[in-house]
């Protein structure tokens, strides 16, 4: 039987030893990574939705006054860039405070609701009530007793940041396969072993969900105190360009805050990936 030419295969379609075999690129290797595709749709639905906002406006088939272009959103993030990122950097500061005390006390105290059965039957109640309570309810007292100033962003922001956080931790914890607990045990862990390698890699997930909650409540909760009581920042450019119907710059200052706030969780979100490595 003959054998093809420049194949550099055998009758058994193996390649003949000391023979290069020069195949066709795959059609596969060719075609673009799936997570390529998807940027490129989310990427070009965002492209569309702007120009589509921006067609509305100039056609005035939306109030520009209440509405205003993209375009004229851009021109006005250009002149207060100046105003709107110092009060973002002092929205930030309060923020990281509040959203520090939110993860340390909602953390250490999920997990000591979540282990004590006792406490867990007594608090459980309370900690559920006070998540569903309209945080808004207590900011007056929260004036009243704190002042005008940062002490009562932050402690509003850590209010705001904490319980879902408390909530995910505690509910974690409960459900730790008790299995691993009871084979840590007899395999002589200590407890801190037992928290360290047992109980921790279990919850990373809803720690970091919690996580990645508390840090837009503990933003929402700042932005609040400084657009409702007047305190320096962010939230009291964004309240003072509402009062002046300044729309372009409220827009402005509007997607400025946001950006932050998605880069943010953006973030969280890799972290999530390497803890979920370790965890792993």
């Amino acid at each position: 039987m003959q054998r093809g030419h420049g194949s550099g295969r055998g009758e058994t379609g193996a390649p003949e030893p000391g023979r290069v075999c020069l195949r066709p690129p795959s059609i596969r290797a060719g075609l673009v990574a799936p997570a390529t595709i998807i940027r490129l749709l989310q990427l070009a639905t965002v492209l569309a939705g702007l120009a589509a906002w921006e067609l509305a406006a100039r056609s005035a088939w939306v109030d520009p006054l209440f509405i205003p272009a993209p375009s004229a959103v851009a021109r006005a993030l250009a002149a207060i860039s100046g105003p709107a990122l110092a009060g973002l950097a002092d929205t930030l500061a309060k923020t990281a405070a509040a959203y520090v005390l939110s993860v340390v006390l909602g953390v250490s105290a999920g997990v000591a609701v979540g282990s004590v059965r006792l406490l867990r039957d007594v608090l459980s109640p309370y900690v559920i009530a006070l998540y569903g309570m309209p945080k808004i309810l207590v900011l007056p007292w929260i004036v009243l007793l704190l002042g005008y100033g940062t002490a009562p962003a932050v402690f509003y922001g850590t209010l705001h940041g904490l319980f879902p956080i408390l909530v995910l931790v505690t509910g974690a914890v409960r459900d730790v396969d008790r299995t691993l607990v009871t084979v840590a045990r007899s395999l002589g862990a200590t407890p801190w072993q037992l928290y360290w390698k047992v109980l921790l890699p279990a919850i990373v997930p809803s720690v970091l969900a919690g996580m990645r909650l508390g840090i837009v409540f503990c933003l929402l909760g700042v932005l609040v105190v400084e657009m409702f009581a007047g305190v320096r920042g962010m939230g009291y450019v964004m309240g003072s360009l509402a009062n002046g119907f300044q729309a372009p710059e409220l827009f402005a200052a509007t997607a400025l805050v946001s950006a932050t706030s998605i880069a943010i969780v953006l973030g969280l979100d890799q972290l999530n990936e390497r803890l979920s490595r370790w965890r792993g």
